[in-house]
């Protein structure tokens, strides 16, 4: 019988192509999420009512509602209309408009710890309300919100493996085929779980070198 080495052997080449395509799709979703995340949360605290009210709008539904449904919408539900995306694409797409939920409240709390005394104090020397942002607020901000957005980070690669429902080429969808070629599931699940590991763990160890340092610095 062929053992866990043996079969690790054989099937590394295409688990490791498809590990760089899970981080590849990842990242993309982390991308879209932060800069999509940081509109709304300034969206949020904007002074603009009707903005304030429809970026509330928006994280509730994403928050409140399945990603792999948000998946299918986009995939499945958007093509019934016209609009076609590639099965990454459209995981990159939900899985980043997923994550931008998520990432706006963490800035959101990130950009009210800044005190309202330093904004004052810059814009009583001159500075435009962009300035403020980008040189006072922003900067502070960012240190309370590194290690939020480490976890999710983290929590967003292991969601990649919803994608596989929608056949995107990531690390679980290439398990479900090697699966059904080997008839060897348990074994092959159990390398592809130690491969999430592989690539979530040095992510939880900079998340906890992250809080250690605020906790120091607190």
């Amino acid at each position: 019988p062929m053992g866990v080495l043996d079969l690790w052997e054989m099937i590394h080449p295409e688990l490791l192509a498809a590990a760089l395509a899970t981080l590849q799709l990842a990242l993309g979703a982390l991308m879209l999420g932060l800069v999509l995340g940081l509109l709304l949360a300034l969206a949020r605290i904007g002074g603009n009512p009707l903005l304030a009210r429809l970026a509330g709008l928006y994280i509730e539904i994403f928050r409140g509602t399945p990603a792999l449904l948000q998946l299918f919408i986009i995939y499945f539900g958007l093509a019934a209309i016209g609009v076609t995306f590639s099965s990454f694409q459209a995981a990159v797409i939900g899985l980043g408009l997923n994550a931008a939920a998520y990432l706006a409240e963490i800035y959101r709390a990130g950009l009210e710890a800044v005190p309202k005394g330093q904004t004052e104090a810059a814009q009583a020397i001159g500075m435009t309300s962009g300035q403020v942002l980008t040189w006072i607020v922003l900067p502070q901000a960012l240190r309370v919100v590194l290690a939020p957005i480490g976890n999710v980070a983290i929590s967003l690669l292991k969601d990649t493996s919803v994608a596989s429902l929608i056949a995107a080429p990531d690390l679980m969808l290439r398990a479900q085929d090697l699966s059904s070629q080997y008839f060897m599931p348990l074994e092959i699940y159990l390398i592809v779980g130690a491969m999430y590991f592989v690539l979530c763990f040095p992510l939880s160890l900079l998340v906890r070198r992250i809080e250690r340092a605020q906790e120091r610095r607190s």
